[in-house]
């Protein structure tokens, strides 16, 4: 038995692996575009999305009378194999390839083909039973079933990004709620201004992931508008009447996603800002958790001539030269993914720009930007509540103490003294030394020693009131 066969294109012919079953067209795109070495197979979501776009294709196709029952049957019957995962490492197209995506749908039109073939009881490359072409691309366009597969994709992977930043927004609540009477000095512009609590301080970490939170399952709605149908342009060339509805109607019913066909199928063919504004979204969340980790080395910096607020949990010693030297590597990884997606909202920017007339060729790259963005960002936010958050620990005396001997307290005392007065004696702290409670109750006189306790009490430096007199 032959352990090849030959398959052709309009190009020529080739020899492909029997035991492969991609076809031609993803043969000649896996020599073409060795890129990134990051293929369909490391994607799993969007293959699970290729097969259900195919198989509502292929619904909606029989039902309009242009797919025999039996072809359809098929198809289908393939499809749910690739949905469940069971032909994955046959999907060996490089995520980024010129084409604007065609040698994926193409990678899963040949796949699709010939499991439907062998389920016919045929064998891999006789497509004049089940064709790549005439019969699972029947009625769509790689215009169409690319980026419908890449917004499904998108979606899955935003829910699991999602339920990621939630983890961390709930250890940060955690830690705010275990921080809430240690009180220490809040800085602005990395100096002494006013007392807080760490745990007031963990508490905005957790709000603000929140808050990112409502922003990506806001953006992650805007993917659920999808342009099957469209086929090459947006005019339905080649497909029957009530097509693109009946495929979208299919394609909700297989996902149980509320999916929405494009009211206009010419503009949703060319336009990629849904996945410009995920990217914008995304780049928001990064730059947020960035400053965070920022904020976690300042905080633990030292340990004795920093700030030395928090410890960190120790992962691993510092330094080749510096004996007994820990550094803070678990804020400093996610720092540098933060980075790198941060980069990539300037390339999906740039690829949506350069999209020209009926179809974005660029659409490929912006998939793979998205796609490594959120598995990387995701795996580094896993990273940083399991092996720092949630080990994070308090120095409360120290914390106290920088508080109590900081000049930034004496603003507190605004009300009573007036803004001069005030500022005399931080004057006079900062050059003699002294703290703010000997030159104001010890040799100032200015307040009594009841007032100042009832000024500097824990409860009222948390959650200050005016006190006036």
């Amino acid at each position: 038995m032959k352990n090849t066969r030959n398959e052709h294109d309009f190009l020529g012919e080739l020899d492909i692996p029997n035991e492969m079953y991609y076809g031609i067209q993803t043969f000649r795109a896996k020599k073409n575009f060795n890129i990134t070495g990051i293929t369909l197979m490391n994607e799993k979501g969007l293959i699970k999305s290729l097969g259900q776009v195919k198989k509502a294709a292929a619904l909606a196709n029989r039902d309009c009378g242009v797919l025999d029952p039996k072809i359809a049957d098929a198809i289908c019957f393939a499809c749910d194999q690739v949905i469940d995962g069971k032909f994955d490492d046959q999907f060996v197209s490089d995520l980024i390839q010129g084409g604007a995506g065609t040698s994926v749908n193409m990678n899963a039109n040949e796949v699709i083909a010939n499991i439907a073939l062998e389920y016919l009881g045929h064998e891999k490359g006789a497509y004049q039973y089940v064709h790549p072409n005439n019969h699972v691309n029947c009625s769509q366009s790689t215009n169409d079933a690319y980026p419908t597969a890449v917004r499904l994709a998108l979606y899955y992977k935003l829910n699991t990004f999602c339920t990621i930043l939630k983890r961390l927004e709930d250890a940060f609540a955690l830690k705010g709620r275990e921080f809430e009477e240690v009180l220490k000095m809040g800085r602005t512009q990395l100096q002494d201004a006013v007392p807080m609590t760490l745990g007031q301080e963990f508490h905005g970490f957790a709000t603000t992931i929140g808050e990112d939170i409502q922003r990506l399952r806001e953006v992650q709605s805007l993917l659920l508008e999808v342009n099957m149908g469209a086929t090459a342009i947006g005019t339905k060339v080649n497909a029957p009447e009530d097509y693109p509805e009946l495929c979208v109607r299919y394609l909700a019913k297989e996902t149980r996603l509320p999916l929405l066909l494009s009211p206009d199928l010419i503009e949703a063919t060319s336009d990629t800002g849904a996945f410009v504004l995920a990217m914008g979204t995304l780049k928001r969340t990064a730059v947020k958790v960035s400053k965070i980790c920022n904020d976690l080395r300042l905080l633990s910096s030292g340990p004795r001539t920093g700030l030395n607020e928090i410890n960190l949990p120790p992962c691993q010693p510092g330094s080749s030269i510096m004996p007994g030297k820990v550094n803070p590597v678990i804020p400093e990884v996610v720092n540098q993914t933060c980075f790198y997606v941060i980069g990539q909202d300037v390339t999906v920017t740039m690829a949506a720009e350069a999209g020209q007339l009926q179809l974005n060729v660029m659409e490929p790259v912006i998939g793979f930007a998205l796609f490594t963005s959120l598995e990387y960002l995701g795996n580094s936010i896993n990273t940083l509540v399991d092996k720092c958050v949630t080990g994070i620990t308090a120095n409360k005396e120290h914390c106290a103490k920088l508080v109590m001997n900081s000049i930034g307290i004496v603003t507190q005392l605004n009300p009573i003294l007036g803004y001069e007065t005030c500022a005399s004696i931080a004057g006079e702290a900062l050059l003699s030394g002294k703290n703010i409670h000997e030159i104001v109750v010890l040799e100032r006189k200015l307040i009594s020693q009841e007032k100042w306790n009832e000024i500097y009490a824990m409860d009222n430096l948390i959650h200050p009131k005016l006190i006036i007199s």
